[in-house]
C-alpha cells in the first residue's frame, strides 16, 4: 500500500502507521487525513493486525493541523469550514473508537490536533525530549477534538488550553495522565514494539470487547455528545473568524508562516514580561 504523506507497514501483528512529512514536522493536511483513514480501513479488515502504533518520521510526532494549507485554501464561513473540521474530527477521534488497541509513540513536538490524536490513542509512549500542547487559542483558533478534559480533568485542561500551553514536558504529561511511559529516544521503537507485542498475545476478541467496555463508561458519561457539541462551537469560532486568527493569517500570507508564529509568540512574551 503506497501513500504520499504517511507510511503503513505490517510488523507481524502490529500495524505501524508513520506520519511522513518530516520537512513540515508532519503537519496534518487533508491528504494525510484521507491516507490515515485508508490505512486504518486496511488494518481494521486485516485479522492478522492486532495493534496499531502511530508515530512520526524525523524529529517530531507532529506539529498539528497544517496551518499553511489553511492559509492557501482560505476557508471562509461555516459552509467552508464544516467539511474540513468534520474530516479533522472524524479522523482523530477514530483512534479512540478503533476496535483494535492504538498506541501513540511520540518524540519531539506533539501539538494541537496531533496532541488530540495522541490523546485519542489508548496508550502513549513518549521520549524524554517530547513535548505536548494545545496552542490553538494563541492564534485565534478553536479546539477540534476537546478530549483533554476527559483525560486530565477540567482544572488542568483549562490551564493548558486557555493559556495556549505548547511546551508541556513529557514528565509533566505523564504526571497528569497524558503519557504512560517515558523512554530515551534510542529506546522508543523497542518500547512500543514490546508493549504492542504484549497486547497482541491476548485473544483479540477479548481485547476488542474490553476496550469497548472501557470506552462505554465514557460514552455513558456523555463523551460523544460533549465532543460533538465542542466541535460545533469550534465550527462557529472558525466560521465567524476571530480578529486574532484573521491577523495571524494575514501576516502568514504576507510574510510567511514563520513570521506569523513569531508575531504570535511576541504578543505573549510582551504580556508576561510586564
Amino acid at each position: 500500500m503506497s501513500f504520499e504523506t504517511i507510511r503503513y507497514e505490517k510488523r507481524g501483528p502490529i500495524g505501524l502507521l508513520t506520519l511522513n512529512r518530516p520537512d513540515r514536522l508532519n503537519a496534518i493536511n487533508q491528504k494525510m487525513l484521507s491516507e490515515i483513514n485508508s490505512a486504518l480501513d486496511s488494518a481494521e479488515k486485516d485479522e492478522d493486525i492486532r495493534v496499531i502504533v502511530v508515530t512520526g518520521s524525523g524529529s517530531a510526532f507532529s506539529s498539528g493541523f497544517d496551518l499553511k494549507e489553511q492559509m492557501e485554501r482560505h476557508p471562509t464561513g461555516v459552509a467552508d469550514w464544516r467539511p474540513l473540521l468534520d474530516h479533522d474530527f472524524n479522523t482523530v477521534f477514530r483512534f479512540w473508537q478503533f476496535p483494535k488497541p492504538t498506541i501513540a509513540a511520540v518524540r519531539g513536538a506533539c501539538l494541537a490536533g496531533a496532541c488530540e490524536l495522541a490523546l485519542c490513542c489508548d496508550l502513549t509512549i513518549a521520549t524524554d525530549d517530547a513535548f505536548f500542547g494545545e496552542p490553538e487559542l494563541k492564534f485565534g483558533a478553536g479546539i477540534v477534538v476537546m478530549i483533554l478534559p476527559w483525560i486530565v480533568g477540567p482544572k488542568i485542561a483549562k490551564e493548558i488550553i486557555l493559556t495556549g500551553e505548547d511546551r508541556l514536558t513529557a514528565a509533566r504529561a505523564r504526571e497528569i495522565g497524558i503519557v504512560n511511559q517515558i523512554v530515551p529516544l534510542s529506546e522508543l521503537e523497542s518500547a512500543y514494539l514490546k508493549l504492542a507485542k504484549r497486547i497482541a498475545i491476548i485473544d483479540p476478541n477479548l481485547v476488542r470487547q474490553t476496550k469497548r467496555a472501557i470506552n462505554r463508561t465514557f460514552e455513558i458519561a456523555g463523551l460523544g455528545e460533549a465532543l460533538e457539541a465542542a466541535l460545533d462551537i469550534d465550527l462557529h469560532i472558525e466560521g465567524e473568524g476571530s480578529p486574532d486568527k484573521t491577523q495571524f493569517m494575514e501576516i502568514a500570507r504576507r510574510n510567511g508562516l514563520r513570521a506569523a508564529l513569531a508575531w504570535r509568540e511576541q504578543r505573549f512574551t510582551k504580556a508576561t514580561d510586564r
